[in-house]
């Protein structure tokens, strides 16, 4: 990757913005559970930096996703994770489909208000019973003259208590599991629609996260995004830009584990000497952060390869897999050295380890991304028949 004077601006500007509006109020959302969505999303948009590679016609700054990634590692700065993962939902999850395939209608209603900041969207894919198995989805949106009726729930939905609009995915045919899908997008005051409270999460405690029920809710066919039952192939290309957002937004939250923890190690004396004089802390460290370049590196090459139009299934699904890896060991390992300090609640630390857990987990689990992986490389065994 080579940066120019203008990704180092984005830089500076998210990293202002974390430093100004996210890191002064972490501790107060954090503990109330939820934080302001429309007003923090209101000042990202005046900035424009929810539509850095979405289209200008739409409002968008038109960027390569080299643009967003320098964005999505500044945002990997902030102390309360679950923000910055509301963030990227907006950005990287429940819009690049509406971006790239909606009609200029829809873009004109939910594609530009988002960018605008003016309205707050989330992503509905994951069901109580289906998470990375997404061909699994029960929900049904079925045609009634003009319209989709639609039935069904969805589980762990990021913004879902203040979004004014989910992008759903839903079963629209009887064909086969990964053609009989489609992507709608779903107004949140639809008649219908219901929210479940607050799920009580381990970490990313300052973003609200619901459950979602459709009962017979009522929504035009002209809000479905793209053609009938390609619903699964867009949502596949829509998990490429997550994949590659989480990765890097990991990059600066493990460092910023890393940095927490050799100051914490140089202020705590044990044995008449500081904890960083140790030889197996430092040395841990060092590999620690040597890890992260690897990351880093990986993230890069991703992204090169993405914006340069190739495929980059197999690499995103690798800085995925390896950010995942990375985001419970080092917070971990970190957490280690902190003693009975870092088992506190209220540590930097301890939190970092609960909101960096869900790493590995969303957007298709550790797992997956192996099996993804594993596919490429040619060595998945195929289903056995009968």
């Amino acid at each position: 990757m080579k940066f120019t004077a203008e990704h180092e601006e984005l830089r500076r500007t998210v990293k202002a913005f974390v430093d100004n509006e996210i890191n002064p109020n972490a501790e107060t959302w954090e503990k109330e559970g939820i934080f302001p969505a429309h007003e923090l999303f209101s000042k990202l948009g005046k900035l424009g930096l929810l539509g850095i590679a979405k289209p200008e016609a739409w409002g968008g700054m038109g960027l390569d996703y080299s643009y967003q990634m320098v964005f999505a590692e500044e945002l990997g700065l902030s102390r309360a994770g679950g923000v910055a993962l509301a963030i990227g939902v907006q950005t990287d999850m429940a819009t690049p489909a509406l971006a790239r395939f909606a009609t200029d209608d829809l873009k004109e209603e939910f594609l530009a208000p988002a960018i605008r900041g003016e309205q707050v969207a989330c992503i509905a894919v994951s069901e109580p019973g289906a998470g990375s198995d997404v061909a699994g989805l029960k929900t049904w949106a079925r045609k009634d003259g003009d319209d989709y009726v639609i039935n069904g729930t969805k589980m762990w939905i990021t913004n879902a208590t203040q979004a004014d609009y989910i992008c759903l995915l839903a079963n629209t045919s009887d064909d086969k599991v990964h053609k009989n899908k489609s992507l709608i997008i779903v107004p949140t005051n639809t008649p219908g629609i219901t929210f479940s409270d607050k799920l009580n999460k381990l970490g990313m405690r300052s973003s609200d996260t619901a459950q979602i029920f459709f009962d017979d809710v009522r929504v035009p066919q002209r809000y479905r995004i793209g053609a009938e039952g390609m619903g699964f192939m867009m949502q596949m290309l829509q998990f490429q830009e997550e994949r590659l957002f989480g990765a890097s937004m990991a990059i600066k939250g493990l460092e910023m584990c890393i940095n927490d923890t050799i100051e914490y190690c140089r202020e705590r004396r044990t044995f008449g000497q500081p904890l960083i004089d140790n030889q197996y802390i430092h040395f841990r460290l060092a590999e620690m952060q040597t890890e992260v370049e690897s990351l880093r590196a990986l993230v890069y090459q991703a992204t090169e390869t993405y914006i340069n139009g190739k495929d980059v299934t197999q690499l995103a699904s690798m800085a995925k897999l390896k950010a995942g890896r990375l985001c419970r060991e080092i917070p971990d390992g970190c957490l280690q050295f902190w003693g009975g300090m870092g088992y506190m609640f209220e540590s930097q630390i301890n939190r970092a380890y609960r909101d960096m857990r869900l790493t590995a987990i969303g957007g298709g689990a550790d797992e997956i991304m192996l099996g993804i992986i594993s596919k490429l490389m040619g060595t998945l065994p195929g289903k056995k028949k009968g």
